[in-house]
């Protein structure tokens, strides 16, 4: 759970879809809609992780093959976000974005639509899960569950706390670019140390009756 929970947090760290929606809302409608709009992304997480641990219940089952393949891919993705984050170029979610304002139902509708319109979370899931499943212990689904609930937790907080604090934030970092790069860096790295560890873990899977 230590080890999900530092990826989950250098993963959320690194801007995507979910953090531009919400780090704009917030600035553009205030905190409120910001923590609104959260709670549609909160949802879209809890939907992307039950229909993958039921996946990966089976996979687990039916092709223990499949678990040295998954950890391959899950390594291959980490190393590309480490490589997103790193890159010259990388843009903020803290650059002002103008939104129109919206109701509540819509803010939530908005906030699930741009989550589940995100396949990264799938893929997330399905390639980050098995790395830290111990199938020889039996309840894949409960261990599944279990570990993405605590990245739904560190995802949902720490996103909650920018949503929060995005206008003290846009302001704080817009004047000091290089805490920007400071965090990309240290995002990149931790992401990458990961991605080699688990590229070089030679751990099969073993099926528990």
């Amino acid at each position: 759970m230590i080890g999900i929970a530092l990826v989950s947090l250098g993963m959320v760290l690194t801007p995507g879809p979910n953090m531009v929606y919400l780090v704009s809302r917030s600035i553009t409608q205030g905190r409120r809609a910001g923590l609104i709009s959260l709670t549609g992304v909160f949802l879209g997480f809890t939907l992307y992780l039950t229909a993958t641990c039921l996946g990966l219940t089976a996979v687990f089952a039916y092709v223990p093959a499949a678990y040295t393949a998954l950890k391959l891919a899950g390594a291959a993705y980490l190393l590309w976000l480490a490589w997103n984050a790193v890159k010259p170029g990388g843009t903020s979610a803290f650059q002002p974005r103008t939104l129109t304002p919206e109701p509540p139902r819509k803010l939530f509708g908005m906030g699930l639509l741009t989550c589940l319109l995100n396949p990264k979370i799938a893929i997330l899931y399905l390639s980050l899960l098995p790395q830290f499943i111990d199938p020889s212990m039996g309840h894949v689904l409960a261990q599944s569950l279990a570990l993405g609930s605590v990245q739904i937790v560190v995802a949902t907080t720490v996103n909650g706390l920018i949503a929060i604090s995005a206008g003290a934030l846009a302001a704080f970092l817009g004047s000091r670019p290089l805490w920007l790069r400071v965090q990309r860096y240290v995002t990149g790295t931790i992401l990458g140390a990961f991605a080699i560890h688990m590229a070089t873990d030679r751990s099969k899977a073993l099926v528990a009756a």
